[in-house]
């Protein structure tokens, strides 16, 4: 049995110019100027032109991540029916809102209208105190989780693979970095906010009054939260997931273990890809792995999906 999961990278993924070669692509230049004008947010600009500083800012950042995530989507599965062909999809914290259009949840420009207001809503948030968040790499969980409660910060990503996302603030990661965990290494990230903790509180009320009238449907293909790394088959559920999410840790280790469960034998991470993969290189050895990063990954990719379509189908005709 062959199971394709399908995930999408979070914050922190983005690079300068990392669009510009998938605008060479057909839909691709024309679906991202419809979005950027629905959402007011200039996403060809910021995804070929902009510098690091500019795309750092997560008002920016978070939309141009899934926009990014359901154009690499959308070429790559061109010709097939996700239910068909994936075993699973997700995202990390901010990629959950594209996973949710590949399992039919939402709509792409519902999740393109999400994904505004809730990358402005954390990035003021994040401006009321200065935070931010740190990757602790390597030490037993147990101990490093310890350290962090002793320090006030929190656990914000448990990722899997040896690596726990700190998030607090400044002068939390100050001591962090002064005194880490036994056995562990400490590595600043370029994000501006403490995610996935108390200090979001605001945003998710921003998030709960814009999901109030979207239109929901149940998921179509075993869609993976980051709350608990469990199968969500209610499209309400999954949205109270999407928008409580912002201000709890990601369980992205769990989420791994899920796909384990389902019988994952290979992860493809849409663009731009490269994160998730290298996380899953640890904690799902064993399955064959593929970072979407631009347009020259393609073929590899669709071949593994053309496999796995082959594969269902003729498990269908048996």
């Amino acid at each position: 049995m062959r199971v394709l999961v399908l995930v999408a990278p979070g914050q922190g993924a983005q690079k300068p110019g990392f669009l510009t070669p998938w605008l060479d692509l057909p839909g691709v230049t024309e679906r991202l100027r419809d979005w950027s004008a629905a959402i007011d947010l200039d996403l060809i600009h910021y995804g070929t032109e902009a510098d690091a500083e500019e795309i750092l800012d997560t008002a920016v950042a978070q939309p141009l991540l899934v926009a990014a995530a359901l154009v690499s989507t959308t070429v790559l599965l061109e010709g097939h029916d996700p239910a068909a062909v994936l075993g699973a999809t997700s995202g990390h914290s901010v990629g959950e809102l594209a996973a949710s259009v590949t399992a039919g949840v939402l709509s792409a420009e519902t999740a393109m209208s999400l994904v505004r207001t809730r990358a402005t809503a954390m990035a003021e948030a994040a401006a009321v105190t200065e935070t931010g968040m740190s990757a602790v790499l390597g030490g037993e969980p147990e101990v490093v989780t310890a350290h962090l409660e002793k320090l006030g910060l929190t656990p914000a990503n448990m990722n899997g693979g040896g690596q726990i996302v700190a998030a607090g603030t400044t002068e939390q990661l100050a001591a962090l970095t002064e005194e880490p965990p036994e056995g562990a290494k400490v590595r600043a990230l370029k994000v501006a906010g403490a995610f996935h903790t108390t200090h979001m509180a605001p945003a998710v009320a921003a998030l709960e009054a814009a999901v109030k009238d979207v239109s929901v449907s149940d998921p179509v293909l075993p869609y993976v939260s980051n709350k608990d790394g469990r199968v969500v088959t209610s499209g309400a559920e999954a949205v109270r997931h999407l928008v409580g999410q912002v201000a709890n840790p990601v369980r992205w280790d769990l989420c791994m273990e899920t796909f384990g469960e389902l019988g994952a034998t290979t992860l493809i991470e849409v663009c731009p890809g490269g994160t998730l993969t290298g996380l899953a290189r640890r904690g799902m050895p064993g399955v064959r792995r593929l970072a979407l990063k631009s347009p020259d990954d393609l073929e590899k990719a669709r071949e593994l999906v053309s496999e796995h379509a082959a594969a269902a189908a003729a498990g269908t005709a048996e």
